[in-house]
């Protein structure tokens, strides 16, 4: 049985917290941090040598550990055959690390990353817990179940596939720095010099070739009436764009992103799920151009159809949409703004981080 020993808040109490791959298996970490530190645990990351998790978790000023890390894959790919072995190693690292760091208990947020640490823990009796943010469990995530102690999820379409004596319905964690931005300050950084109403989009940590083209083929007609602030991930920033009027492109916004939500008057993303709960809680009209079955497990789909039926936001197809589309959603969208600010606000969804913390005191056994 895993250690459950009554601690208090006087005492030093470690954890280590796990997930990568994309920002969405970090960020929800993230948002736990200040109400960790609040109740005096010492923390630590596991993430794979190179990932994006490494720079987001030591700008935490969070102690890092990189593990090998191979992708579990349901397609067929050379890699398969090699990846199981840096799976076994990732094992062995992880096995390594816990032993040193003797932490009271394991955060998961997924990703590959994730498995071999999770699988590690629950060898040396360590609790662990998981977080699932889709509406169905990612292969990673299915293959840590019998390791974890406890599974969290965001939405309550998800608990039917999860053990009944493991789950749990948190919510998703959001970064609360992301309530408090300044619009003057995204205005200032994002050079624009009018009131005209801002239009963001969001990509995902890694872009969206697909989002990208159809937005800037759209702003020939979108300038004529917005500014637009694109975030179009690492290595997709086209530096013939740039010095455009009334857009601003970056490839990632760390520091800066609470501002250009604060700024923004319509959300265009993807639907990761982490991302669409951050969109919810800040209360932002908001188009979802979800990816399909043919770049993934299709949870985004779901996603997002949840969010459309719920009447929280506008669903696009990305094999469908055109231009003159997206730019007509626009427009409707933000004539519409007041009632989805509403409906968004009116939401029964929870945020995640009180949750969260609750269920590890419980575990803990802290008062």
């Amino acid at each position: 049985m895993p250690k459950s020993l009554p601690l208090r808040y006087n005492q030093v109490m470690k954890i280590i917290l796990t997930g990568g791959g994309t920002a969405g298996h970090v960020t929800p970490n993230i948002a736990l941090l200040p109400g960790l530190r609040e109740m005096g645990f010492e923390i630590s990351y596991i993430g794979s040598y190179n990932g994006m998790e490494k720079a987001l978790a030591e700008a935490q000023g969070i102690v890092y550990f990189g593990i090998d890390s191979g992708k579990l894959r349901r397609y067929h790919d050379w890699k398969n055959l090699t990846d199981p072995l840096r799976v076994q190693h990732g094992l062995h690292e992880a096995r390594r690390i816990l032993k040193e760091e003797k932490p009271d208990i394991v955060f998961s947020k997924g990703g590959f990353v994730s498995v071999p640490v999770v699988v590690a823990a629950a060898q040396m009796k360590i609790p662990v817990i998981i977080h699932e943010s889709d509406m169905t469990p990612g292969l990673a995530n299915k293959i840590s179940f019998r390791s974890a102690s406890k599974i969290c999820c965001n939405f309550p379409e998800t608990m039917k596939y999860l053990p009944e004596d493991k789950r749990v319905l948190t919510g998703c964690p959001i970064r609360q720095e992301l309530m408090h931005g300044d619009k003057e300050t995204a205005r200032r950084l994002a050079g624009f010099e009018d009131e005209r109403p801002v239009i963001m989009v969001i990509g995902g940590s890694l872009g969206s070739v697909a989002v990208n083209r159809l937005v800037r083929e759209s702003l020939p007609r979108l300038l004529d009436t917005y500014n637009v602030v694109h975030l179009c991930g690492k290595g997709n920033v086209d530096e013939s764009l740039a010095g455009l009027k009334g857009y601003k492109q970056y490839a990632y916004v760390t520091d800066h992103l609470k501002d250009f939500f604060a700024l923004a008057d319509v959300v265009i993303s993807r639907a990761g799920a982490n991302a669409i709960c951050e969109i919810l809680a800040l209360h932002k009209p908001n188009i979802l151009i979800p990816l399909g079955t043919a770049g993934s497990r299709g949870d985004q789909l779901l996603n997002a159809r949840s969010f459309e039926v719920q009447g929280l936001s506008t669903v696009l197809k990305e094999d469908e949409t055109t231009s003159e589309q997206l730019c007509r959603t626009i427009d409707e969208v933000y004539a519409d703004r007041e009632d989805w600010a509403f409906r968004m606000e009116a939401s029964q969804l929870d945020t995640g981080v009180e949750n969260v913390l609750a269920l590890i005191r419980q575990m803990l056994g802290i008062k």
